[in-house]
């Protein structure tokens, strides 16, 4: 055999080209979505939180209602304590109890036409009630 001629010479140990797996596209894919749905469930979450601030609470607003009573005008404040005090009532067995011996202390303060002020032991009532509360 000659060396010189190399087109006779058989080859037994090169394999031909064989396609690689190539996912990095896929790796990338994947990334982009994970980051997109993060982003937008961040943007949800800030969204709902502005939306919440902005919401009116009735729980915030009979309270102030109710801590800001002026105590002169006795039948007036006795319809608004009943009013605004059944809002918090169902909180706990204690609210429901101290709102009940509110009420059936302001029962003398209702329906007549002139009413003279808040004795005392209704005034302590009153104070107790409005000293439970909270949002």
């Amino acid at each position: 055999m000659d060396i010189n001629n190399t087109n006779e010479i058989p080859l037994h140990d090169i394999k031909p080209l064989m396609e690689v797996q190539e996912y990095s596209f896929y790796y990338f894919l994947a990334i982009v979505i994970a980051v997109t749905v993060i982003v937008i469930g961040v943007l949800y979450l800030l969204y709902r939180y502005f939306k919440e601030r902005k919401r009116y609470n009735k729980r915030k607003d009979y309270l102030a209602r109710l801590k800001d009573l002026d105590m002169h005008d006795t039948k007036q404040s006795a319809y608004d304590l009943t009013m605004y005090g059944a809002v918090f009532k169902d909180d706990t067995p204690r609210h429901l109890k101290h709102y009940e011996l509110m009420v059936e202390k302001l029962q003398a303060y209702k329906y007549k036409k002139s009413v003279e002020a808040f004795d005392a032991d209704t005034l302590r009532q009153i104070d107790v009630y409005k000293g439970i509360l909270d949002v």
